[in-house]
């Protein structure tokens, strides 16, 4: 049955006021518009919903019935419009991110602390994958924008901002601790067990490349998903692996872990900022959009 859902919402509000003139004045229209959509509606649902009375109208038993689902939807869609409508308020409304471990500890999750202070009313809903599963979340729409380390492949609709650049070093728990003497040749380190994000990741390709230049292949003991389980791996002695230098640090300097000098340098990554250039976003996301921008830019050796 294929009715207007202008008629359901004219008998709504009949049903609400039982009164046709104070419905067609909440409408902003006229009683005798009101009374035709509901003779249309009456002859669409072969039956009668209403009864006119010196006071008003009083619902039928069939038109009660209706108003119960007609109330329920009706009053569903307006709360979705409200919802959607407070959305594109800069001062309210949820923004959708993914970021990768490593760029949710060294940018995001400082950025959110700060932007909640100002912003309360912004809700942030963070997706934490690996770079490859956030970029295609972030392709398919499913995401406001995206924070990932490098490398990855970005399609030439994205704007790809830098955020910052971070260096990963080798380290070992303390049982390795006779690795960190000094510089070591990558070959040497062959037989020892490895730990690191697995294959199908940028990271795991980035080390692959590495490695083949000295004629090696990774070969991982452990593969975790996320860079976050690394280090308590690590820490445990249960193998050496990649991790980020600042995230390290504290481990470091307890002597939980050990540093493991390579006789080369390992490659320079970055944090970057993903958007889409034709895509909008809702007020909320857009504020949010431009604080990191602004942070990053802050971070910036060229300011």
């Amino acid at each position: 049955m294929d009715i207007n859902f202008e008629y359901y919402k004219v008998f709504y509000y009949v049903a609400k006021y039982g009164n046709l003139t104070r419905a067609a004045a909440a409408l902003g229209s006229n009683q005798p518009n009101v009374t035709r959509v509901m003779k249309l509606l009456e002859a669409q649902l072969n039956c009668r919903l209403l009864v006119r009375e010196p006071r008003g109208i009083r619902l039928t038993g069939e038109g009660e019935r209706l108003y119960v689902h007609v109330k329920a939807a009706y009053e569903h869609l307006t709360h979705a419009e409200e919802e959607i409508g407070r959305q594109d308020r800069a001062d309210t409304g949820v923004v959708e991110v993914g970021a990768t471990e490593t760029a949710l500890h060294l940018f995001l999750l400082e950025a959110m602390g700060a932007f909640r202070t100002e912003y309360p009313g912004i809700r942030i809903k963070v997706h934490n994958h690996s770079t490859r599963q956030i970029m295609r979340e972030f392709s398919s729409g499913g995401l406001d924008f995206a924070i990932v380390t490098t490398p990855f492949e970005a399609s030439e609709s994205f704007r790809c901002d830098w955020v910052c650049d971070f260096r990963e070093i080798l380290v070992g728990g303390a049982e390795y601790k006779h690795l960190g003497r000094e510089k070591v040749r990558l070959e040497r380190l062959r037989e020892y067990p490895w730990i690191g994000l697995g294959r199908g990741t940028a990271t795991f390709e980035l080390y692959r490349e590495l490695f083949a230049r000295y004629g090696m292949e990774p070969e991982l003991d452990m593969e975790v998903e996320t860079s976050d389980l690394l280090l308590p791996l690590i820490e445990k002695n249960l193998g050496i692996g990649f991790v980020a230098e600042s995230l390290a640090l504290p481990l470091l300097r307890r002597t939980a872990l050990v540093r493991i000098p390579l006789d080369f340098e390992t490659p320079v990554r970055s944090i970057r900022l993903i958007s889409d250039k034709g895509r909008g976003r809702s007020g909320a996301a857009d504020v949010f959009y431009r604080y990191l921008r602004g942070m990053a830019e802050k971070k910036s050796p060229e300011t």
